[in-house]
């Protein structure tokens, strides 16, 4: 089943607040400010434009398996510069192929060129479920015959 429905309906059920980090954050002040909101990655802002993205995975790839100290290095010097991004016009579907194929967990959204949020993996399955289970729903009441158009 593919899923057409707009990034910008994710969105509208999230919080509208976006975490970021400038490129001169330590990767320690980065690290504790996801770990204060449970989130997995931070969109890197420099004068409003997105610059990169810096995840969990690029801490333990690129800071704790190489021995660096979190507390010395710079998110510039570690974040992924080559962001994958949408916009909110794209699709469920698009989204998740789109994570799929260049292994990416989080999506920044983009319309024009400002950040209008993030959406993760967790994002799309939980939609997804959700979707997919007022489908059932619908279905269900249709046979039963008390389904009303």
């Amino acid at each position: 089943m593919k899923n057409t429905i707009p990034v910008s309906s994710l969105l509208h059920d999230k919080s509208p607040v976006v975490w970021s980090v400038p490129p001169s954050a330590t990767v320690y002040d980065a690290i504790k400010l996801m770990a204060a909101q449970n989130i997995g990655a931070l969109p890197v802002l420099s004068d409003g434009a997105l610059v990169g993205i810096f995840t969990e995975r690029d801490y333990t790839r690129k800071v704790a398996l190489q021995g660096k100290s979190s507390k010395d290095t710079q998110v510039w010097e570690i974040c992924t510069n080559a962001v994958v991004a949408v916009t909110s016009e794209d699709s469920v579907s698009d989204c998740m192929r789109l994570m799929t194929e260049r292994r990416v967990r989080h999506l920044p959204v983009l319309q024009g060129t400002e950040l209008v949020g993030i959406i993760s993996i967790g994002d799309l399955v939980n939609w997804t479920i959700s979707s997919q289970e007022a489908a059932i729903e619908q279905m269900e009441q249709y046979i039963a015959g008390g389904y009303s158009q």
